[in-house]
């Protein structure tokens, strides 16, 4: 509760952003403004999405549709958060790790552009 109510005296409040919160936590909330943080667990594909988990030092496909409609749900509680808006951070990737490769944010990034999000300067 200290990320949601805490002002910006306390390091645990969001005006820090030093904690983010999980679906979780936002579940049944109404956020003024919100922040999501798009990473490479849900890949926008010309073809739909691809979906991964983290596990060890990789990231490997999830098949398992229940999983993957878990994933999907997750994104959606994240995005339905906000009532008066929202910034989705989709990160550049980095060619130096192999975890995160910045073809998979790239994609993710050009499909929500397609879908009319604008880009912030």
């Amino acid at each position: 509760m200290h990320w949601f109510l805490n002002d910006r005296q306390d390091p645990r409040s969001s005006f820090y952003l030093e904690d983010a919160a999980t679906e979780f936590q936002v579940q049944g909330l109404e956020l003024d403004w919100a922040c999501v943080t798009w990473d490479a667990d849900l890949r926008a594909t010309g073809h739909g999405w691809n979906f991964h988990d983290f596990r060890g030092d990789r990231w490997v496909n999830v098949h398992n549709e229940d999983n993957r409609r878990y994933l999907l749900n997750a994104y959606r509680v994240l995005l339905t958060r906000a009532r008066q808006g929202m910034a989705i951070v989709v990160p550049p990737g980095d060619q130096g790790d192999h975890t995160r490769d910045p073809a998979w944010y790239d994609q993710t990034y050009r499909y929500l552009k397609s879908a009319g999000i604008e880009e912030l300067a």
